[in-house]
């Protein structure tokens, strides 16, 4: 199983309390933080599934000579994908999957976002609501 999606965007929750990108405290070991430095310093070069792995081998100790294997295991049942990212649900950054499905952020005020948002050829999912009312 994997959580990637191929020519996709992840657009920002429609409860998000901003009208537009914030940057996420990065003095903070946040998932928000952590998701955030690792797009924005390599952008279309990781795909979801290597940005939310990296945190669960990071957070347990994972030898990097064990990642591998590990990653492969850890996708074998169904996972969050980046729909339920800190990222797109509170801090207005849509998530944009390529035709590889790698991914970069972009801001929900700007004009690759609304230009995504006018594309047919995207496929658009929402990032998942914050609050459940």
């Amino acid at each position: 199983m994997t959580t990637n999606y191929q020519n996709t965007l992840i657009t920002v929750a429609e409860d998000a309390p901003t009208d537009h990108a914030v940057v996420p405290d990065l003095s903070k070991q946040s998932v928000a933080s952590q998701q955030y430095q690792m797009i924005t310093d390599a952008p279309y070069v990781y795909t979801s599934d290597d940005v939310i792995f990296a945190r669960v081998a990071e957070r347990d100790g994972i030898a990097e000579t064990d990642r591998a294997t590990a990653k492969e295991q850890y996708f074998s049942i169904g996972r969050a994908c980046l729909r339920t990212s800190p990222l797109a649900k509170q801090y207005g950054w849509g998530i944009h999957h390529d035709e590889e499905g790698k991914i970069a952020l972009v801001a929900m005020e700007s004009d690759a976002y609304a230009a995504l948002m006018a594309d047919d050829a995207v496929k658009k999912y929402r990032a998942m609501r914050r609050s459940r009312s």
